[in-house]
């Protein structure tokens, strides 16, 4: 997918997805695109909210319609009266999120390449599924040598965001390696969003 692609989705939903990589998208219009772009926000019935609240997710993540209602059925079938905030507890433990909010890639589509060709290791092994659901205190790392790949150093140098509470790398100074420490919450998500519109959004879909 182009910057230019991200970039667009990013200004239909009028807000930056830090998932989809470089920042920016905002810089110029804030509006959604095309010729009534400004006008569309005050027009949104209840259902396009619950619509887009959804799609934050489905880009930020990048995942296919499919695949998250997978994660909300299995959300719902562990905590049905507040499964969104379970929801995203298996969305941000993903490995692929998890290597990219431990800054080791500058998109979660970067970090999925990381994972799926070899370049992470959990608990000292190679995992290539970028979809697992890690657990806590799970140990993620780079291989060695990704550790000394152009890529990887320059977005440890800038990480796209800072290190949630729910990460810590293992050794003050070593970004290279860290560990789980605890289930990712609602305020963990890196973008404005509205659980409720997303419970909605399902609900009346019977997911």
């Amino acid at each position: 997918m182009s910057h230019r692609t991200k970039f667009k989705m990013q200004r239909a939903l009028g807000l930056e997805l830090p998932g989809l990589g470089k920042p920016g998208a905002l810089e110029k219009r804030s509006y959604a695109p095309g010729q009534h772009g400004q006008a569309r926000k005050s027009k949104l019935t209840g259902f396009a909210i619950q619509l887009r609240e959804k799609q934050k997710l489905l880009f930020h993540y990048g995942l296919r319609e499919e695949q998250l209602r997978r994660f909300v059925r299995t959300a719902r079938a562990r905590e049905a009266s507040n499964w969104v905030e379970g929801l995203v507890g298996l969305l941000e433990r993903r490995l692929d999120n998890i290597v990219f909010r431990m800054g080791f890639a500058r998109s979660i589509a970067a970090a999925r390449q990381l994972v799926s060709h070899g370049h992470i290791l959990v608990n000292g092994r190679p995992l290539t599924i970028g979809s697992a659901v890690l657990r806590t205190g799970d140990f993620v790392r780079l291989t060695d040598a990704a550790a000394l790949m152009e890529s990887t150093l320059q977005c440890r140098l800038s990480p796209r965001l800072t290190l949630p509470s729910y990460l810590q790398f293992a050794n003050e100074g070593a970004n290279d390696h860290g560990v789980v420490l605890s289930q990712p919450r609602l305020e963990h998500i890196p973008f404005e969003f509205n659980p409720q519109q997303v419970a909605e959004y399902y609900a009346s879909r019977g997911v």
